[in-house]
């Protein structure tokens, strides 16, 4: 869905409030990081709806691997620095006062050295006293095998379906998807794809930011229900 969906993927998280999200991840940066925090940087940045809400605050910037979802960021948002780029690789020249990864985009890393580098990359793009805030994918005590799930959008010009279900293999999560896309006035086309995710422990997942260099944290209450939310402070002090 991130490259032949792409242009339909706002409306399938339509239900999504990017406006309360992006206000409490403010919130949690002025709480844990710089008093006066001015940039903020969003990997796996997707189409970009957090950052057109951060960044009416902040000097923001983006990345992302998907060509085709930064096409429609780049609509969005025009003059932001946003760069195709893996997560554990990319190298910018300029740290800052927020780094964020969120929509559990981390999940689909295939193994803890990928989520290990990863946390040092983000790490590495930190000011002093910064702030990592990371959206997990799902504890492995909570995944459900079988969970089936049904979604339904409509635009003007298509209506997409979405019919997505669950299953496990070993420390893998695998969700099974299927998109019907109609077309106004045209054809319906079907895309199959199966996401999988890593299952990390929530503790591990915090050993793994120590390792980084940030204090690290869980935080029960984040964006999405059950998944929670990671916060990592750079030089801070011990949880």
């Amino acid at each position: 869905m991130f490259h032949r969906l792409a242009e339909y993927y706002d409306d399938l998280v339509g239900a999504k409030d990017y406006r309360e999200e992006s206000r409490k991840l403010q919130a949690l940066a002025r709480r844990f990081g710089r008093a006066r925090a001015s940039s903020w940087l969003d990997v796996a940045c997707g189409t970009g709806r957090h950052l057109s809400y951060l960044g009416r605050r902040y000097d923001v910037a983006g990345i992302d691997a998907s060509r085709e979802m930064l096409r429609v960021a780049r609509r969005r948002l025009p003059g932001v620095r946003l760069t195709r780029a893996d997560m554990r690789t990319f190298r910018l020249d300029a740290s800052f006062d927020v780094v964020s990864c969120l929509f559990s985009a981390i999940g689909h890393l295939e193994t803890e050295r990928d989520l290990a580098t990863t946390f040092a990359n983000l790490a590495r793009h930190l000011k002093p006293g910064g702030v990592a805030l990371i959206e997990p994918w799902i504890d492995p005590a909570d995944f459900r095998p079988g969970f089936v799930q049904l979604q339904t959008r409509q635009t003007s010009s298509a209506t997409v379906v979405r019919l997505s279900v669950s299953s496990r293999r070993g420390r893998r999560s695998a969700v099974r998807y299927h998109y019907l896309v109609a077309r106004t006035g045209g054809r319906i086309q079907h895309f199959e794809e199966v996401s999988t995710g890593l299952l990390v422990p929530r503790r591990r997942l915090l050993d793994l930011m120590a390792g980084a260099g940030l204090a690290a944290r869980f935080l029960k209450d984040g964006l999405t229900p059950g998944r929670g939310l990671l916060l990592g402070v750079k030089g801070g002090p011990s949880p």
